[in-house]
């Protein structure tokens, strides 16, 4: 599996670590988890980890479109940590399919990012 994801004990955020090449599969395991906190919580807020991250397949970018237009206003905050600039530029590029507040943030900036999603 490509993803890691777990919540935050007591809390409303996800973290999701995402390494290689996403498949529709590991959007069967992710989906839920993230349904379920939405359903708990109402608005939930997610850390993505893109460490070695290569993107998605075809079959894991149509899951993906799926998912952002269900899911448009339920995520309040959305906090990309990559490595490399296209990922930096993803984080752009997924503003208007959300009504998240996004922000990227490099590696050495973990903790920053951990911060920054948690804050009131």
């Amino acid at each position: 599996m490509s993803v890691t994801v777990y919540e935050k004990v007591g809390g409303r955020t996800l973290f999701v670590r995402a390494r290689g090449k996403l498949t529709k599969e590991d959007y069967a395991e992710f989906v839920p988890e993230v349904e379920r906190l939405i359903k708990k919580h109402g608005k939930i807020r997610i850390l993505l980890d893109m460490h070695k991250f290569e993107g998605w397949d075809a079959g894991a970018l149509w899951q993906d479109v799926k998912f952002d237009v269900k899911h448009f206003n339920d995520i309040e905050r959305l906090a990309l940590i990559g490595e490399k600039r296209w990922q930096e530029g993803m984080s752009k590029f997924c503003k208007p399919f959300t009504t998240a507040i996004v922000r990227y943030f490099e590696h050495p900036q973990t903790e920053e990012a951990w911060d920054w999603i948690e804050e009131e």
